[in-house]
């Protein structure tokens, strides 16, 4: 969803606490209680989808596609539906067997009246042993049909999700609190208004049939002037919807973003304590529920108004069904049987059709998650890593070339990266990149994975351009470790084994030796199969980080990034980790950024990157002949600001 909050009329704005990648937090300005959503009024389709920059086709029959995706459960679909019919002939023969008890109650024989009694109570009694399996079969095949496409929309949104470009991610309304809001959320509404609320339509339309079938058969002159009152149900119910849709998204919208602040206070609960925001964030939360309050406030106003003109209806066809019973009864049209069983019929009808009608707020709530599921599902991606007509990648030498790169990222378009970007590094080799914080030293690394493309020049492997090459064959033979090592809340033999499919438990072992890792995971209790938490939050930095090594080093990759592996560590657990770096990266293609320039001596050639550009590039003694030099100069503050922090510990 494409949008920018906007803010109040009283110009007020509170900071909001959110994650940038898990890395730290960060404050941004939201709106406060007054804001509301405003979307491009170029970027929305003619149905209302948002578009999001001409990538997404506008999901059209809709309701249709979703039939198609419960295509593998139709035999549930017939069995429940059969289910959904008999039960919608229950109630039409509740309403005959009353009226006909009703009128057997005036018979002045007795031993007749109570062999009537009888008999139709044990009709009563079939039909609810008749409802007991009816009800069973309606609301089991159903329900497997409703839990089956929910499992398979989240899967395809997931799989679309993933398959989207870095770039996508960076966006505020593609953060990872909403998406799994969108996630939770989309398919649960989908299937409450498509899959459990169909099996009540179904048997609704068998009631309102078999009623209108009985009714005209029996007294066709009552069943036309009960008819004739349907259509101010129906009207109100349809003002209903038209004047709830509108609502519908700003509520949901609204309610992703209040996700969002309480996921990051969660993601990020260790900085909350310790600046005890326990109370801002509880704020800004209550902030982001005043407008679905308000919101759903206004839908709640609407639906009594319009659920109330629709009682009114039906209980004014009650009293007109009634008077002109009495005047059929009157000039000897009829008599007191048909009356009072026309009378229960459409009475029943009225129920059905009333609590057809009353499900408008969640279909139109399905609906607007149907467009939601169906605009993720359709989204385009700029970066397909699946790519038909690309070039398989069988083997890599390890050859880097950058050629007049221009890059700035697609979130900020305006600020340039950039500014023709040119360097080699040979097979084999490495790469050391040094610079000021913010110089573009990590983009290059995201440009040789592809998280995104550059606005002009190539990005060159073996002398081939990265986006004509097949992008996840290329990937395998690429290995990333970054300076906060993404683990997932598994196990330890798990995150490692994310390196290679089908790895042996005896690859893993090795892999980490290498990475120095085996000695203390053997160490744990559970040893391999210690549970790592969210983010690795049970390892140390350093234990993180040689998982990641060894994760790394199972892949065994022909061309290594490393992304300030070591910065965050202290200097016995960089030690360890460096070792373990130094040998991943024995004859194999290596660029890497340290924030210690001491790490990066040994490397085949460094790189200093200024305003965009490589200004000074060479081996580290070749750099430090020119003492005047931007690399020069940054050793010579580095060594500085140590012997300093030396002084003072030594004090």
């Amino acid at each position: 969803m494409l949008g920018r909050l906007s803010s109040s009329k009283s110009g007020r704005r509170s900071p909001s606490l959110r994650s940038n990648s898990g890395r730290r937090l960060s404050h941004q300005l939201s709106s406060g209680s007054e804001s509301r959503f405003e979307f491009d009024l170029q970027k929305i389709g003619a149905n209302g989808v948002i578009i999001d920059d001409g990538l997404y086709s506008v999901p059209r029959g809709t309701y249709w596609r979703l039939a198609r995706l419960n295509i593998p459960e139709w035999p549930y679909a017939i069995v429940g539906t059969t289910g959904s019919v008999l039960a919608g002939f229950l109630n039409p023969i509740f309403a005959i067997v009353l009226s006909e008890m009703l009128r057997v109650y005036y018979d002045t024989d007795y031993t007749r009246m109570r062999h009537a009694i009888q008999k139709y109570s044990l009709v009563y009694v079939g039909a609810g042993i008749a409802s007991l399996g009816i009800y069973y079969v309606q609301y089991y095949y159903f329900g497997i049909m409703g839990e089956n496409l929910t499992n398979r929309v989240r899967k395809m949104m997931l799989s679309a999700i993933l398959r989207n470009e870095v770039g996508w991610f960076d966006r505020d309304e593609n953060s990872s609190a909403r998406l799994s809001s969108r996630l939770s959320t989309d398919a649960t509404n989908v299937r409450a208004a498509i899959g459990d609320r169909l099996s009540i339509i179904v048997q609704n339309v068998t009631v309102f049939l078999t009623a209108c079938i009985v009714a005209f058969v029996v007294q066709w002159r009552m069943a036309l002037v009960v008819l004739g009152t349907f259509p101010l149900l129906v009207a109100a119910a349809v003002a209903e919807r038209c004047c709830m849709k509108g609502f519908a998204g700003d509520v949901a919208g609204a309610h992703e973003r209040s996700h969002m602040v309480s996921g990051e206070a969660i993601t990020n609960i260790r900085t909350v304590a310790a600046f005890n925001a326990e109370a801002k964030v509880v704020e800004l939360f209550a902030q982001e529920l005043r407008v679905p309050e308000r919101r759903s406030l206004m839908r709640g106003n609407i639906a009594g108004f319009f659920y109330g003109i629709s009682q009114l209806a039906m209980f004014s066809s009650y009293g007109l069904v009634l008077w002109y019973g009495s005047s059929l009864v009157k000039n000897g049209e009829t008599s007191f049987g048909p009356v009072l069983k026309v009378f229960l019929v459409l009475m029943i009808t009225a129920y059905a059709v009333a609590e057809t009608l009353s499900m408008t707020p969640d279909i139109v709530k399905g609906g607007n998650a149907l467009y939601s599921v169906f605009s993720i599902l359709d989204r385009r991606t700029l970066i397909d890593p699946d790519e038909p007509n690309s070039e398989r990648v069988t083997s890599v030498k390890g050859d880097i070339e950058f050629r007049h790169v221009e890059f700035a990222y697609p979130a900020r378009p305006e600020v340039s990266i950039f500014k023709d970007l040119c360097f080699k590094v040979k097979a084999g080799h490495s790469l050391a990149l040094v610079g000021a914080s913010g110089s573009g030293k990590s983009s290059v690394i995201a440009l040789i994975e592809r998280f995104y493309d550059p606005q002009a020049g190539r990005v060159m492997i073996d002398g081939k351009d990265i986006r004509k090459l097949h992008l996840k064959s290329l990937r395998q033979h690429i290995g990333l470790v970054q300076q906060e090592p993404a683990l997932f809340a598994t196990s330890i033999y798990d995150n490692i084994a994310y390196g290679r499919e089908a790895a042996k438990s005896a690859e893993i072992e090795e892999a980490s030796k290498a990475a120095n890792a085996h000695s203390f995971i053997t160490a744990l209790p559970e040893g391999y199969a210690t549970k790592v938490g969210e983010r690795g939050v049970q390892l140390s930095g350093g234990q993180k980080q040689r998982v990641a090594i060894a994760r790394a080093v199972l892949k065994d990759p022909a061309i290594l990034l490393l992304d300030e592996a070591t910065s965050a560590l202290d200097a016995e657990s960089e030690k360890v980790v460096q070792e373990a770096l130094d040998r991943l990266m024995r004859r194999r293609t290596t660029v890497f950024v340290a924030h210690r320039l001491s790490t990066i001596r040994n490397a085949s050639l460094i790189a200093v990157i200024q305003e965009g550009k490589i200004v000074e590039q060479g081996s580290h003694h070749e750099l430090m002949k020119n003492s005047d030099g931007p690399y020069a100069r940054l050793v010579h503050i580095q060594q500085a600001r140590f012997s300093a922090a030396d002084a003072s510990t030594s004090a």
